[in-house]
């Protein structure tokens, strides 16, 4: 995974830019013509073909959407399953995916775009009944896209705010430690020179240096090294000290000029606070789904439910809840793996994970803990364990 500043600065560059539009395929002969189609509508339009550079196709290129043009729908949902694994640009950009099918596959299609597996689907094969419906979900992608660019923020991103204000008063604190310490040096090494003249004047006075210089007027010495202590050392060092003093006025006018910001900022951040939290719960029993909403119902949360692994990772990319409740078996992936991408998420990784599981072995606890998961419920679960673990981890998660 490439270090934070190059990932920053791909966020910013994607950020300013015109989202990119990647098609992948089996082979240059089906990717070319819808290329070509694009190419008319959109800027930023590329291909990828072979299944080696998969990966880094996507993380070079950082497709806001996503054409999946292969001949088996089969294979679409293998290659983004893996896509989704390995490629940081996957996991870390909202983007969309549109997928090409056959006329067979129209009922798995939708299902899949349904489920939220998908974004979207265009019938291609074997005819192509409308030549601009692909451009036309490209642009409802894009779309789709910018609104949540400009969608409300999230409580992280104040509670980012929150620790960026304590840093802001900690770098000015240590700002102004520097700059007395400054001031402190000076200070000494003006007693130092001081001590230096002083018995730099008594061992020419008292005749210890004959044969360096011969002292006729002890007065007129002590006047010269008086004016030099004076009018050259004190009035130099003094200099210094003021220099230094502006940034010490900087600073405090700095912190008043961002005050009344971070107040509207903390007041924005209070209103999202007191939004009900959102909890994504990750489990394929449609049973289940139904005993934690019917547990919750009355609490003040918003549930959102996903049946399968690569579901709940898609609903990530639109949402941030506050709290996931995670099952360990799930059909496409195991809750671990699904809990891995999303600690490896830096947008996700904040995000208080409790494992629901039927297992208690050993290995499931540890590897849970080392992933830095928030707790555990053993099914089945009572009402009173539910409520109180989710209202426990959501109190310590918001602090």
């Amino acid at each position: 995974m490439a270090d934070w500043p190059t990932r920053f600065a791909m966020a910013v560059e994607t950020a300013l830019s015109t989202p990119a539009i990647l098609v992948v395929a089996d082979n240059a002969g089906d990717a070319a013509p819808i290329k070509k189609l694009l190419d008319f509508e959109f800027d930023s339009v590329f291909t990828s073909i072979d299944p080696a550079q998969a990966t880094e196709d996507l993380n070079q290129h950082r497709p806001g959407v996503l054409v999946l043009a292969f001949n088996a729908l089969e294979n679409a949902e293998n290659y983004y399953l893996g896509g989704f694994s390995q490629s940081d640009a996957m996991q870390e950009s909202a983007h969309r995916t549109i997928i090409l099918c056959h006329k067979d596959e129209a009922r798995r299609a939708y299902q899949l775009c349904r489920d939220g597996f998908f974004d979207d689907y265009v019938l291609f094969r074997p005819t192509v009944p409308d030549l601009l419906r692909l451009p036309m979900a490209v642009h409802h992608a894009l779309r789709e896209l910018n609104a949540m660019r400009d969608s409300e923020p999230l409580p992280a991103d104040f509670a980012q705010l929150a620790t960026l204000e304590t840093l802001l008063d900690k770098q000015l604190a240590q700002g102004r430690q520097f700059i007395e310490q400054a001031g402190h040096s000076v200070e000494q090494a003006v007693e130092g020179v001081d001590a230096a003249l002083e018995e730099f004047f008594r061992r020419l006075t008292q005749g210890e240096m004959p044969d360096v210089v011969e002292v006729r007027d002890i007065e007129a010495l002590s006047r010269e090294i008086a004016r030099i202590e004076k009018n050259e050392v004190r009035l130099h060092l003094r200099g210094v000290t003021e220099s230094v003093r502006p940034l010490v006025q900087w600073g405090h006018e700095f912190r008043q000029a961002c005050a009344p910001h971070l107040a509207s900022a903390r007041a924005l951040g209070a209103l999202v606070q007191r939004k009900p939290p959102t909890i994504l719960v990750v489990d394929d029993d449609e049973f289940q789904h139904k005993i934690i909403g019917t547990i919750l119902k009355n609490d003040p949360y918003r549930l959102v439910f996903a049946s399968a692994g690569t579901e709940a990772l898609h609903i990530l990319r639109r949402i941030r809840p506050d709290l996931i409740l995670m099952d360990l078996m799930l059909p496409d992936m195991d809750g671990l793996t699904v809990t891995r991408h999303i600690k490896s998420s830096p947008r996700l990784a904040g995000i208080p994970v409790i494992v629901i599981t039927g297992k208690s072995e050993k290995n499931v606890v540890l590897d849970s803990v080392k992933l830095g998961v928030a707790g555990f419920l053993a099914k089945p679960f009572d009402r009173v364990t539910l409520r109180s673990k989710v209202e426990q981890v959501l109190r310590s998660a918001r602090g």
